[in-house]
């Protein structure tokens, strides 16, 4: 998400030379903006969200309104989401409270900008002296916020049918980048899926070839049939992912399961997979299946963080 924010603000700046960017540095309570929420603000646009309601539209106003300024220094501003507070009232009542800091973005930040697209492994540093992203712990600073931009959240779908593009739909939304494999050629499911970032044809023989191991990589498997996941599991067991999961009926998984102990694989190597996949939510339709595996997905991914 933060890449893709970034790449958003480039293309912003390229168009209109100028933007507001807000940070929450720091929440508290039941604030409805946590730390790390962005949003950019120019004449023409905004994108991002810092977290809703009155309080944004107020602030929304006025970064629009300090665009009609000259160049200003970065600063924050304290939001206390209690009608009652003697200051800093943001209009809402949900309690906590948050702290925005403001940073006036133009061309000539685009370097940095684009150092953050490019290296997707460093640490952003929001301080009073701007957006730095080279860490100096013996430097004070009067207030600061490290974000970590670490590799992309990467999902490869094996099995591009009906609830593959609906899991697509769900994940596009979300921090994923989205890769579909499938071995029938001339898919309309996988022509349909304008969601996915990447779409391939591949040989499922070989689909640990297609699919690298990683701490950023989870592997969706909804093929065709018994079959066909049958050959992608055991390409792909014992491998190193952030998580495996295969669908499948109870009586599907079960059959499978003995059949690959039987044929030498470890009882570790199968616990490792999450089957059948999702939560439990009792999902019939390819929407519902694909709400409850992308449920799944951000629990496994949000646990780490």
């Amino acid at each position: 998400m933060v890449i893709n924010f970034y790449k958003q603000v480039r293309e912003c700046l390229l168009a209109e030379r100028r933007l507001v960017l807000m940070v929450v540095i720091f929440n508290e309570g039941s604030s409805p903006g946590r730390k790390g929420f962005k949003m950019a603000v120019s004449e023409k646009q905004m994108f991002g969200t810092i977290g809703g309601g009155i309080m944004e539209h107020k602030l929304v106003e006025y970064a629009r309104s300090l665009l009609k300024t000259q160049h200003f220094l970065p600063f924050i501003k304290h939001q206390i989401h209690d009608k009652t507070a003697p200051t800093d009232q943001s209009g809402m009542i949900c309690s906590g409270e948050q702290t925005i800091a403001f940073y006036d973005l133009n061309l000539s930040h685009l370097a940095t900008i684009d150092a953050i697209i490019q290296k997707k492994n460093l640490h952003i540093r929001y301080t009073e002296k701007g957006l730095d992203l080279n860490l100096h712990p013996m430097i004070n600073h009067d207030w600061e916020f490290v974000e970590s931009v670490t590799l992309p959240n990467r999902v490869y779908i094996v099995g591009g049918g009906h609830v593959g593009l609906a899991l697509s739909e769900v994940l596009a939304r979300l921090d994923f980048e989205i890769y579909v494999l499938d071995h029938r050629e001339n898919l309309n499911t996988m022509q349909a899926n304008t969601f996915a970032h990447f779409q391939k044809t591949v040989e499922f023989e070989h689909i640990d070839k297609e699919i690298p191991e990683g701490n950023n990589v989870y592997v969706v498997i909804m093929s065709f049939g018994y079959r066909t996941d049958d050959i992608i599991i055991r390409r792909l067991l014992g491998r190193r992912f952030k998580y495996i999961g295969m669908m499948g009926s109870q009586e599907k998984i079960a059959t499978l399961k003995n059949h690959l102990l039987q044929d030498g694989f470890s009882q570790n190597q199968l616990d490792a997979v999450c089957w059948p996949i999702g939560i439990d939510i009792k999902s019939e339709s390819a929407q519902e299946i694909a709400i409850s595996v992308a449920a799944e997905l951000i629990s496994v991914k949000n646990k780490a963080t």
